[in-house]
């Protein structure tokens, strides 16, 4: 697995600003934009709504391929009564073009209310990809990654299913989400993990998180921050501030830029169902900040170092 770090984009897309931030190779043969696009809120804005327009959703994903995202993550588990990220990529996307890599998430469920549900056991995660098969309306998925529940302390079972399903040639490639280091070394003994997905962003960061980054870094592993502003809105710190305006940026612009500034390894997926915000938030991988911006923004990261 190798990592190409902030390298131009193939002639003919260079000038796409999705390629701005360069490219990784993901997996060792999946080149991708390091600016892609998460599904999450395509649905609704929360768990609990209110709906999107699906109508609106659509054209987003189609905007956000015009504008050169090849890397669009998604889940099953992301819907909204009767709307589903993958219905609505399907639907905005298919056939899919060469070269757009889906990544998808399996392990946690969610009844047709929205009510969590235990962590799937072997038989669950075979059913889970094969539902990401015929919802996505593909032969083979391009990603799957794992998604660690609060009370799994072990993830070797359940990754081992789906190591299982990759020899079987269902899946490509295989990642984790939302582990710890115990937890990835579990995963890499048992098959090659391309991508790490953690929660991660200016404002919550922990050595661990630090350390995790670093071996994703050396090993050639893509690191995908979730919530990258976040979660709970753009903070409005005076630092923040700042140094958006010395850029004539948003403060959103800002904190996707410092995640693409710490490592060649970092993808960027954020999402929104706003065509405005999906322009904004693509144009930060053209962001480049300073030595002197990054050390403005390290004094407001929260860490346990």
């Amino acid at each position: 697995m190798t990592t190409t770090p902030a390298s131009p984009a193939s002639p003919a897309n260079a000038a796409l600003p999705a390629n701005a931030a360069g490219t990784f190779l993901l997996g060792g043969d999946l080149p991708v934009s390091r600016m892609g696009f998460g599904a999450m809120k395509l649905p609704s804005r929360d768990w609990e709504g209110p709906a999107c327009d699906p109508e609106q959703s659509v054209r987003v994903l189609r905007r956000a391929v015009e504008l050169g995202v090849d890397h669009i993550d998604t889940a099953w588990f992301y819907f909204f009564r009767d709307v589903s990220a993958h219905g609505l990529i399907r639907r905005a996307l298919h056939p899919y073009r060469d070269g757009l890599v889906i990544a998808t998430k399996v392990g946690p469920g969610r009844d047709p209310e929205g009510r969590w549900l235990d962590p799937a056991d072997r038989e669950a995660l075979r059913a889970a990809v094969h539902r990401d098969l015929r919802e996505l309306g593909v032969d083979r998925l391009d990603v799957v990654h794992l998604r660690r529940m609060p009370s799994q302390s072990s993830i070797a079972e359940p990754f081992a299913a789906l190591a299982e399903l990759r020899e079987e040639g269902l899946i490509r490639h295989l990642g984790v989400s939302n582990v710890n280091e115990a937890q990835l070394a579990e995963a890499e003994a048992i098959a090659p993990v391309v991508t790490v997905q953690n929660k991660f962003s200016l404002l919550e960061r922990t050595a661990e998180q630090d350390r995790l980054l670093a071996h994703c870094t050396a090993r050639g592993i893509a690191f995908v921050p979730f919530y990258p502003l976040g979660g709970s809105g753009v903070p409005d710190h005076p630092a923040l501030r700042r140094v958006a305006e010395r850029h004539g940026a948003t403060r959103a612009q800002v904190m996707v830029a410092w995640l693409l500034a710490l490592s060649p390894s970092v993808l960027a997926i954020p999402g929104t169902s706003s065509p405005a915000h999906l322009e904004e938030n693509i144009a930060a991988a053209a962001l480049r900040l300073s030595s002197a911006d990054l050390a403005e923004l390290k004094k407001l990261t929260v860490s346990d170092k």
